[in-house]
């Protein structure tokens, strides 16, 4: 590998010397901090994209500083984590101004911004352990910037023990993987383990790394402090729940070639972000307030992620992050917005409620235009995977959602036939996006493999689950008014209550008292 320096490595410099110039001036309406934080993310930006653009013009990839690396998948993370961190400085400079504290909350935020540029770009696990430890400081410091509220401090305290959990874990596999294979090199580790196989150390590290990614993603159950990141200004929210919690998914992607060597790994991601997306789902559906229901839509999000994983379908899941990251972002950015949007709607009209015959009659029309466009798409490009087949069928299920709004008895012909054109769109959209996902990045990553008996129990498993929710979401208003219902939506309001328990069992509410 030559030794040719990318640009986008010096991204990273650039945040860390314009953290450097806002922590000197920590306090209120530090004269040109604001703009220059804002500079700073820009010129992170700029940079990366020069990357982009000298990996483009070359055949090999870059590598001009040890532990970093420059290929396709690590230039899409680094130009999506730059993209979105200028974003929300910009967004800052108005946010934060007048704030007691706002030049330390600049200097934070670009040093949080360089560790999480640095995690995407490394090429070995010894480096991304010390840049997502470093992240994890960072965003400690920032959700304790209302520090006098209790929840933020019970929120900060839930996130530095899960994280640095994850740390210590990624810490400890990647001293069993050099222990057993004498590198924590990503490329080399995929090939030495496809060669001479993981062994006891291999095991031991896989499993370790796992823990990790889990840890990272927030992942059922240890997903409370994920939900109560808000007590933290707007933008650290949208930094972390459209960046820094990709970081078990892109920790993932980057071990691809080992974790696809082991089946129950496989099969661990797959019940676990199974759960976890179900899980997360459900409760989002209860939440009132906009920010929480935007929390709880990221667990759901990050269980999916990990679905993907498991199944092996490594393009797609990295086209997750991308789209999962600039969407919630925007989300969490514009979150004020759709609130007054929504106050300012007096009365929104009638609800168009299907019947059990018409949600019946649309989950079926959904199948059948997803298996029709499959069939397109399997003879106009190449044939899908049965992983990737199987995933298009769980996302058909939300636009069975959308068909039986158009059916019901009361829904106008507008109705039916935007919902008709939304779904074909949905469809056509999965194909084509599964398409340039392995197009952009599928020569840099390992084929899904062929199932076994195991991978086809829980293929079917996800497909009957997902499509059981779905099927019982779509009826929701025919037994709403239930009182056996009203009961499950107060438990389900409060997460099955298992983020109390994991206060009690950390010692959450202690850390919520007054100090």
């Amino acid at each position: 590998m030559p030794f040719d320096l990318s640009l986008s490595f010096l991204g990273p410099v650039v945040l860390l010397l314009g953290a450097a110039v806002a922590v000197a001036s920590p306090g209120r309406r530090p004269a040109a901090v604001p703009l220059w934080s804002e500079r700073a993310a820009l010129g992170a930006l700029a940079l990366t994209g020069l990357g982009l653009l000298q990996l483009l013009a070359s055949d090999t990839e870059s590598s001009g500083i040890p532990g970093l690396v420059a290929t396709p998948v690590s230039m899409t993370l680094s130009l999506l984590v730059a993209f979105v961190g200028w974003i929300v400085m910009r967004y800052s400079r108005t946010y934060l101004d007048g704030e007691a504290e706002e030049g330390a909350f600049h200097g934070l935020m670009l040093a949080t911004l360089a560790g999480v540029l640095v995690f995407v770009q490394a090429a070995g696990l010894w480096l991304m352990t010390v840049a997502t430890f470093a992240v994890g400081l960072g965003l400690r410091r920032l959700l304790l910037f209302y520090r006098f509220r209790p929840e933020a401090r019970r929120a900060a305290t839930k996130f530095a023990l899960v994280w640095h959990g994850g740390d210590a874990a990624l810490l400890l596999a990647a001293g069993a993987f050099a222990a057993r294979f004498g590198t924590v090199d990503l490329a080399a580790l995929s090939a030495l383990a496809a060669a001479e196989g993981l062994g006891v150390g291999g095991r031991i590290g896989l499993a370790l790394l796992l823990l990790a990614a889990v840890l990272k993603t927030a992942a059922f159950p240890l997903h409370g402090w994920l939900t109560e990141v808000m007590e933290a200004p707007t933008p650290v929210s949208a930094l972390l729940h459209a960046g820094s919690i990709n970081s078990g998914g892109v920790l993932l992607i980057g071990a691809a070639g080992v974790v696809q060597l082991s089946p129950g790994a496989m099969a661990a991601l797959v019940m676990i972000g199974g759960l976890t997306a179900l899980f997360g789902a459900a409760v989002m559906l209860t939440q009132s307030a906009v920010k929480t229901s935007l929390a709880w839509s990221t667990v759901s999000q990050m269980g999916f992620l990990l679905l993907q994983c498991g199944l092996g379908l490594w393009a797609l899941a990295l086209l997750h992050i991308v789209a999962h990251s600039l969407y919630k972002a925007h989300a969490f950015l514009s979150s004020g917005g759709a609130v007054g949007a929504v106050a300012s709607i007096r009365r929104p009209g009638p609800i168009a409620v299907p019947g059990l015959s018409k949600v019946v009659r649309a989950f079926a029309l959904a199948l059948l235009l997803y298996a029709a466009i499959a069939v397109l798409f399997t003879l106009a490009l190449e044939p899908k995977s049965v992983q990737a087949l199987a995933l298009g069928a769980i996302l058909i299920f939300g636009v069975a959602y959308l068909v039986a709004q158009g059916l019901a008895d009361l829904a106008p012909a507008e109705l039916t036939r935007r919902t008709a054109l939304a779904s074909a769109m949905a469809t056509v959209g999965y194909f084509a996006f599964q398409a340039l996902a392995q197009a952009l990045w599928g020569p840099g990553l390992p084929d899904a493999p062929p199932p076994g008996a195991l991978e086809w129990a829980l293929i079917v498993l996800a497909i009957l689950s997902f499509g059981l929710v779905a099927f019982a979401q779509t009826l929701f208003p025919l037994w709403a008014h239930h009182p056996a219902t009203a009961g499950l939506r107060v438990h389900l309001a409060n997460g099955l209550y298992l983020n109390a328990l994991l206060d009690r069992a950390i010692g959450g509410f202690r850390a919520a008292k007054p100090t």
